[in-house]
């Protein structure tokens, strides 16, 4: 097992801590809902296990947080929409929870609507966000839309960093504490156990310190990669987990029960998932038309 003490992320958590001005409590280590130790990811079951690895994390500090759940139909965009276009959708469309890309400096698209402002009137309206920060990527993804990539050696300590980022984010928006920031790591190539385990340390360190700022972590992936190798993390008991996770599978399939047959059933089950089905496509309600991907939530959501 490989044990990362808080010694060896002093300077990313001091600035987590003073961006935040929280405190950590006793450190316990936990894993995301019932039976995640023992669950098995089904689509790699000849891969090898990853290493155990535990970062000080508070359990009582985690499940006193409070939540706020969504179950139903959402979307995301890529830039967050005009006002006009949530009100013609809420009043047309199936959708009542929309993704928006609330931090991080490899977003797709410049996001000049996204204000604390914007997001009172939607919240108004009846919406339910899903905040997402896309920031560092795995070490093996070649992307010239998002060169930046983890370093396995500061994966940790990277992951750290990102969170503080995404906290100023959610707090400047409005967002209250117990909301979830849904961590995007786009596909990549699994085999290369560095990058695997890369992937596994970064989300660590991004849920630790979180949790230490009192929000709750989310993780975005395709099932075929980051989805995959967390559910691998999880199988040999490595923490702190998210407490919610977005998979990426393009099936048409808007459930989030079986997991597209990807993911264990007993990894989390309990309002731990939302459930990415279909990809860019453009649709039309209310005279507003938006590209959007499509999604089926049973999960975390912003407060």
């Amino acid at each position: 097992m490989r044990y990362l003490g808080p010694a060896a992320l002093t300077a990313a958590s001091l600035v987590l801590l003073l961006a935040t001005d929280r405190t950590v409590l006793d450190p316990a280590a936990g894993a995301p809902g019932a039976g995640a130790r023992r669950g098995s990811e089904l689509a790699s079951a000849t891969t090898p296990a990853p290493p155990r690895t535990v970062l000080p994390d508070s359990r009582a500090r985690r499940e006193a947080l409070p939540r706020e759940f969504f179950s139903g139909a959402g979307f995301d965009a890529c830039t967050a929409p005009a006002l006009e276009t949530m009100r013609a959708w809420w009043a047309a469309s199936p959708y009542r929870a929309v993704g928006i890309y609330t931090s991080g400096d490899q977003r797709g698209c410049e996001q000049p609507r996204l204000t604390a402002a914007w997001v009172r009137e939607v919240r108004a309206m009846g919406w339910k966000l899903v905040p997402t920060h896309v920031g560092l990527q795995a070490p093996c993804r070649e992307s010239a839309t998002k060169p930046k990539r983890i370093q396995p050696a500061r994966a940790a300590e990277q992951g750290l960093q990102e969170a503080a980022a995404a906290v100023r984010a959610l707090q400047a928006l409005g967002l209250a504490d117990g909301s979830p920031v849904y961590l995007d790591i786009e596909s990549y190539p699994r085999g290369d156990a560095v990058c695997s385990q890369a992937v596994i340390e970064f989300t660590l360190g991004w849920t630790q310190a979180l949790h230490a700022a009192g929000y709750h972590s989310g993780f975005y992936s395709s099932t075929d990669s980051g989805i995959a190798d967390l559910a691998a993390a999880a199988r040999v008991g490595s923490s702190p987990l998210p407490d919610a996770v977005w998979y990426a599978r393009w099936d048409d399939r808007a459930n989030t029960v079986d997991g597209s047959g990807l993911l264990a059933p007993d990894l989390w089950i309990d309002h731990q998932r939302i459930h990415q089905h279909h990809g860019n496509v453009e649709e039309s309600y209310g005279g507003a038309t938006l590209t959007v991907d499509r999604d089926q939530l049973d999960s975390l959501v912003a407060r």
